[in-house]
Formats: C-alpha cells, sequence, structure tokens
C-alpha cells in the first residue's frame, strides 16, 4: 500500500487517508438518496437510480484513485442531473433513455478533448489570476450550499421550489434572509458549527469528521437525526436491470428536425462537465499540493499520461459513459473533495476509501441516511473558510485583473454553478484586456473557449 500509493512521499499516512475518505464520503453521501429523487421524475426506477448511483461513483471514484492517485471521488452530479430531468426531459421532450444516450456521447467526447490534450491547453491558458479566483469561488459555492443546509439563510417560496427541484439558477427578485434559528435543523447546524471550528482551532486530527459525528450524534436529542426502527428496515440490494443499457440512440436520431438540438445539448452537457471538472481541479489540487510545482511541470511539457492531473483528467472523463451506461445522468469530480483533502488526503487511498463506502452503502443504505445535511453543512462552511486563502493572492488593485476574479467568485456562488463563475470570468477577462490594449497577451483558446461559452449562451436562451 506505502509504495503503490507512495504515501510517505506525499506526506501521509493510512490513518489519515481514511480520515480523509470518511470525510468526502459523509458529505457527499446524499447523492444517493437526491440523485434517485430527482432522475424518477422522468419516469426512471428509482431503486434502479440509487444503484446506477453507487456502481458510478465506485467505479469512477476507484479509476481516479488507482489511475491518477489523486484523492477525489466522483458521482452523477448535482445541476447536471437536474439538467438531465427539467431541461432535456421536461423542457424538450426527450425520453429518459434517449437522455441517458446524449450523456454517454457527453463522456465520449470528454474522452476524446483529453486524450487530444485540448483539456490541458485549456487548462494552461487559463491566467493565474482566474485559477487564483476559481479557487476562492468554489470556497464560496461550497460554503453557499452548506449555509442552505444548514438552514442559516432563508428564502422565498418560489426559491424553495428552486431548491427543491434542483434548479441552480440565479434567484432573482427572491429574498433571502437570516433564519432565526427557532428551526432545529439551524440550531443543530449551529451547534455543529461551533464545535468544528473549536476542534479545528484546537488541531485535533480529523476535526471535521468528528464534527459530522459529533454533530449526527446531537441531532438525536434535537429530533434532526432520525434513528427510527434499524430492525424494520429493508437491506435488501436493490435490481438495476430497469436502468442498465437503457440508451436509446435510434430514438435519439430518428428525427433529422431535431438533429440540431441533439447536438445543442450534448454540447452544452459537454461543456458544463468539462469546466466543473476543470474548476475542481484547479481550486482544490493546486491549492492542497495534490498538483504541485514538479507535476505542473510535467503536465505541460510531458507526454501521454505522464502527470497525475493528466491521469486525473482522463479518469474523470471515462466516468460519464460508465455512468450513463448504468442508468445515471453524468457522473463528475465532486467538489466536497475539498473535505477530504482539507484533513489531510492527499492521494489515491482517500479515493479507495469512498468508493468502498460507497459499495458498503448497498447493504446500509438506511444507515447512511441517518447522518443529516445539518452535520455535514458545517463541514462544506468550514472548508469553504480555508478555501477563502487563494483571494490574498489576487491583484486587486488592478482593475483588469480584479473584475474578472470578482466576477468569476460571485456568479460561481449566486448561481450554484463552477461552470457559470468560469464563463462569465473568462467573457470579463477578455473585455478588460482588450479594453487596455493588451489583446495580444491573451492566448489564443481563452477566446475559443470564451466563444464557445457565448455561443452556449445564446443556444440556453432558445432551448
Amino acid at each position: 500500500m506505502e509504495k503503490f500509493f507512495k504515501l510517505k512521499e506525499n506526506g501521509t499516512t493510512v490513518k489519515t487517508e481514511v480520515y480523509a475518505g470518511l470525510t468526502t464520503y459523509l458529505t457527499m453521501a446524499y447523492i444517493l438518496f437526491v440523485n434517485p429523487m430527482i432522475l424518477a421524475q422522468t419516469g426512471m426506477d428509482p431503486q434502479a437510480v440509487f444503484m446506477a448511483t453507487i456502481l458510478a461513483a465506485v467505479i469512477g471514484t476507484l479509476i481516479m484513485g488507482l489511475v491518477a492517485n489523486v484523492p477525489f471521488a466522483q458521482a452523477p452530479g448535482m445541476g447536471l442531473n437536474a439538467m438531465f430531468t427539467f431541461t432535456i426531459v421536461f423542457a424538450l421532450g426527450f425520453s429518459w433513455q434517449q437522455a441517458l444516450a446524449m450523456v454517454f456521447i457527453c463522456g465520449l467526447i470528454n474522452i476524446v478533448i483529453t486524450v487530444t490534450k485540448i483539456r490541458k491547453m485549456i487548462i494552461n491558458a487559463i491566467p493565474i489570476s482566474l485559477q487564483y479566483a476559481i479557487s476562492a469561488g468554489i470556497g464560496l459555492f461550497i460554503t453557499y450550499i452548506g449555509l442552505k443546509q444548514a438552514h442559516f439563510i432563508t428564502f422565498s417560496a418560489s426559491a424553495s421550489d428552486c431548491i427543491a427541484t434542483g434548479d441552480t439558477s440565479v434567484f432573482i427578485n427572491v429574498q433571502h434572509g437570516l433564519t432565526n434559528f427557532t428551526d432545529p435543523v439551524a440550531l443543530l447546524a449551529l451547534i455543529g458549527l461551533v464545535l468544528t471550528m473549536v476542534l479545528l482551532l484546537l488541531k485535533v486530527n480529523g476535526a471535521i469528521l468528528w464534527g459530522i459525528l459529533g454533530t449526527t450524534l446531537i441531532g438525536i436529542f434535537l429530533g434532526v437525526t432520525q434513528v427510527g426502527n434499524l430492525q424494520g428496515m429493508s437491506f435488501d440490494i436493490p435490481s438495476i436491470a430497469p436502468t442498465f443499457f437503457k440508451l436509446d440512440f435510434s430514438g435519439l436520431f430518428s428525427d433529422p428536425g431535431k438533429i440540431f438540438l441533439v447536438f445543442s445539448t450534448i454540447f452544452a452537457l459537454s461543456l458544463s462537465d468539462t469546466f466543473d471538472t476543470i474548476g475542481t481541479f484547479l481550486g482544490t489540487g493546486r491549492k492542497a499540493g495534490i498538483f504541485d510545482a514538479q507535476d505542473e511541470e510535467v503536465f505541460k511539457k510531458g507526454h501521454g499520461f505522464s502527470s497525475k492531473l493528466e491521469r486525473a483528467l482522463f479518469a474523470d472523463a471515462t466516468a460519464t459513459s460508465i455512468g450513463a451506461l448504468l442508468g445515471t445522468s453524468n457522473t463528475t469530480t465532486y467538489v466536497e473533495s475539498a473535505a477530504g483533502i482539507s484533513v489531510g488526503g492527499k492521494t489515491g487511498l482517500t479515493s479507495v476509501v469512498v468508493a468502498v463506502l460507497f459499495l458498503l452503502s448497498i447493504f446500509i443504505s438506511p444507515i447512511v441516511g441517518i447522518v443529516p445535511a445539518a452535520a455535514t453543512a458545517p463541514a462544506l462552511i468550514v472548508v469553504g473558510i480555508m478555501m477563502s486563502e487563494s483571494m490574498a493572492k489576487i491583484a486587486w488593485h488592478e482593475f483588469e485583473v480584479a473584475a474578472p476574479a470578482f466576477f468569476t467568485l460571485i456568479f460561481m456562488a449566486f448561481t450554484g454553478s463552477i461552470t457559470n463563475g468560469i464563463a462569465i470570468g473568462f467573457i470579463c477577462f477578455c473585455i478588460c484586456m482588450i479594453v487596455k490594449g493588451k489583446a495580444k497577451k491573451i492566448h489564443p483558446i481563452m477566446y475559443i473557449v470564451t466563444a464557445l461559452f457565448i455561443v452556449n449562451m445564446v443556444i440556453q436562451a432558445f432551448m
């Protein structure tokens, strides 16, 4: 194990990696219950989607850990599953089988652009100021997720409806407020946040994990943690047959009048998936030193899959198509991996632990559901605090640098989308540099990607 994962070389131990894996798993285990709920609205069998979600997470995360040796976990992505249900199926009228075919093709595209080094060129073209902004923006995004889970901020009815359906659009004309903490969920999350911060200040090993577990126990007395009657719970393994290999390619391309719509939808899926992944790797991996200076140098000049970052990008690319075959929406690298990384996870052993825990979830799903969102919310909030450090490295005194960075930060957090933040930041960066007479300093790929973002926005406006 030491030789395979290079634990000493990466300055970590088996104990630390296990802690990190458990922490990451607990912060993202909600997908086991949320993903079937969202996809089932298309007519998909919820139990089959539950199994597909687990298996996609297990396979994708194992590839990440064993091939790339990095501590990132994969699972069907939030936002992407909402797009699958509410845009592709409900709004555009495709069947869920056709939507799965789109996801599969999206995965193949991601594999091609990874193998052909297009993803690599995009990463190398992103200016350092925007890389710092992406890292800090992800921190704010994670914090916003935590604040919502904790019920610290309240929304009007219309916003609540958006959240319930997975709609991550901007809440325009929606009133936000601070809760009065009579809500037991908010009260438990507040206790958990204080507990987690105290443990971190005291430098307790595994502070975030112990904070999650401690908050879960306290939640029993507040009536938030629902222990229930374990003897009456069913531990039977659901069948994946209703969604397994149910992709409908022939139906997808049977109507010539919909060909443009099909390809534009696949393009939108691929763009969102690609930049969610790039943002997560840049925002968490580089800050934590997982992709260190040496690996970055190999990434820039190496050939094949000689760097960890290249192997991680390939692992992410393969997961989407695998998930589609199993019967779920886009499988992607989870930003919640930052929780495990923040407690010391540095190698693929963290990912393997996450994968094993997801596999065990097949048998212990009723028990997994005991950990409430109020217990994982404090972990997300403190991780956001840690990731905000990158803001200090942005040259705020230079407006052409500050404006793109600022828009990247706020749009990533307020729209609930890494891709939206990157898109607005790229567009603003190009405008600022052109106006300042520095157009030649913009990498050609930045122009191309920015143009693709604009095209995607136009397409989305007419979908």
